[in-house]
């Protein structure tokens, strides 16, 4: 099988950040390379110095049939490199055709030759066995007839290699087994595909040889034939124990939420009850309905049918306001964009949520000063005063701003979504503190986390979503890396 993309000791650093570190790789003729690994492994890093999005550190090498080059999104594209990532890239207001070809129509003394760009679409359309029409509008397609179109892209301006990165996530069990037909298609007519997915049965459906990728580094390559989904298991989860933190455990209290059927936001019949003094882990690959549930439950989304009830009592959020009304905080994964303003200052930003739990609609400045003080105070936020705005602080430092607006309003029950992404260690572990220090508070909190180490650390208990449902309930020694990633995936644990 002819070698066609390979890739030679490839690094790349981000400030502060070595997100992959000594890569090589290679892709065949007609081959499904399988690239797995765990959330933040690495994998997403690597597919965007493929599409030419990053460049690789000095000393890392790229080989296209034979030859070294130098990628960038344009140069990429002229190879027939094509990256279909997870998020949908296209336009709903326009028809099939008119998303295949915009930007790149084929046009005659600048007359756009709508006949020609239909019949290539349908073409291709064909060749996919999939009956969708070249005039049918995006917005109309379901998120599987979307991918596809995405495929039938790539193949109308002749791709050598595809890369897929999760393209069923979220998908229903027809729409996926469509796309996995779609696959061994391509493959048979001799196109590389580098394949990503959580799920490792479809890898072991259409996958030739299987990469693992770990903190940023390859661990091994597997033929498929003969490879078992615990060795692959393995070889994802390794870790050095001293990335876990030690976390003080605290008495458990009564039921402060209890979530009954939970449906809608993509999860469906979701049930479990969360207690005062303990950190309830949701675990789940990306796509899986973590974050989904969690903005059911503050209200930022529609609940479709099921109940929550909070201390016992049924509550009914319409919106956030209603959440927070209701004593419960969302510590946001993405700080920067939903978590505060940042041109404002610590006090200004801490003062912000509590608004809703008042009258006043003035707060006098003395007043959310001396607020802003005493949480910069309390969660030692590096800055010389609560005037010091939040874009003029660290990213641990802006996530305990985040922390001191929740405390403000007097919550109850947190939510904890991704709660240390993007910080330093030293602030990982005071907000791993603070986290301990609202148990003994008698506080209750659901944690959202990618990172293993967190999960296991931090939960007294662990739900593993997969495809917007629990997969099953970890306790005790059975939160482990390994039976959460083998729920995570579909698999049972004995």
């Amino acid at each position: 099988m002819d070698e066609i993309l390979r890739l030679s000791h490839i690094s790349k650093t981000f400030p502060g950040v070595r997100a992959l570190q000594d890569i090589s790789f290679d892709l065949r003729r007609g081959e499904v390379h399988c690239l797995c690994g765990e959330n933040g492994a690495g994998k997403s890093t690597l597919i965007k110095i493929l599409s030419g999005a990053y460049q690789p550190d000095e000393g890392g090498r790229i080989f296209f049939n034979g030859a070294e080059v130098s990628l960038t999104p344009r140069t990429a594209l002229e190879m027939g490199i094509h990256t279909i990532y997870q998020e949908h890239i296209v336009f709903d207001a326009l028809d099939i055709t008119e998303n295949i070809f915009v930007g790149a129509e084929i046009a005659r003394w600048g007359i756009p030759q709508r006949k020609e760009m239909r019949e290539q679409t349908e073409r291709v359309l064909r060749y996919l066995k999939s009956d969708l029409s070249p005039d049918m509008k995006m917005s109309d397609l379901t998120s599987g007839q979307q991918k596809i179109v995405e495929i039938a892209k790539a193949l109308v301006f002749r791709s050598n290699v595809i890369i897929l990165d999760e393209p069923t996530a979220s998908f229903s069990s027809q729409e996926i087994e469509t796309v996995l037909d779609i696959v061994k298609t391509l493959k048979e007519d001799g196109i590389g595909i580098i394949y990503i997915s959580h799920h490792l049965d479809e890898v072991f459906e259409v996958g030739d040889r299987a990469t693992v990728i770990r903190d940023g580094r390859k661990v091994s390559t597997y033929p498929i034939a003969g490879l078992s989904k615990s060795t692959l298991i393995k070889d994802m989860v390794g870790r050095d124990p001293s990335t876990f933190y030690k976390r003080e455990h605290t008495p458990r209290g009564d039921v402060a939420l209890e979530v009954r059927n939970v449906t809608g936001n993509g999860v469906r019949d979701i049930s479990f009850k969360l207690h005062r003094g303990e950190v309830l882990g949701i675990a789940g690959m990306v796509g899986s309905g973590r974050s989904e549930l969690m903005e059911l439950l503050f209200g930022a989304a529609p609940l479709v049918y099921g109940d929550i009830l909070i201390d016992g009592r049924s509550v009914r959020h319409k919106s956030p306001k209603d959440a927070i009304r209701n004593k419960m905080c969302f510590i946001t994964e993405d700080r920067q964009n939903t978590g505060l303003f940042l041109t404002k200052t610590i006090a200004e930003n801490v003062a912000v949520a509590n608004m809703v739990n008042t009258r006043e609609f003035v707060v006098r400045p003395a007043d959310e000063f001396a607020v802003g003080e005493k949480y910069r105070k309390l969660l030692n936020i590096k800055a010389p005063d609560a005037r010091t705005r939040a874009v003029n602080l660290s990213g641990g430092n802006q996530q305990k701003v985040v922390l001191g607006k929740w405390f403000n309003t007097g919550g109850e029950v947190f939510i904890f979504d991704e709660p240390s992404h993007g910080v330093d260690v030293g602030s990982k572990q005071e907000i791993y503190k603070v986290m301990v220090d609202l148990l003994k508070e008698e506080k209750a909190i659901l944690m959202v986390s990618s990172d293993m180490p967190e999960v296991i650390s931090m939960s007294d208990r662990v739900l593993v979503f997969r495809r917007g449902e629990i997969a099953g309930e970890l306790i005790g020694e059975k939160i482990t890396e390994e039976n959460i990633l083998t729920l995570s995936i579909g698999g049972t644990i004995e």
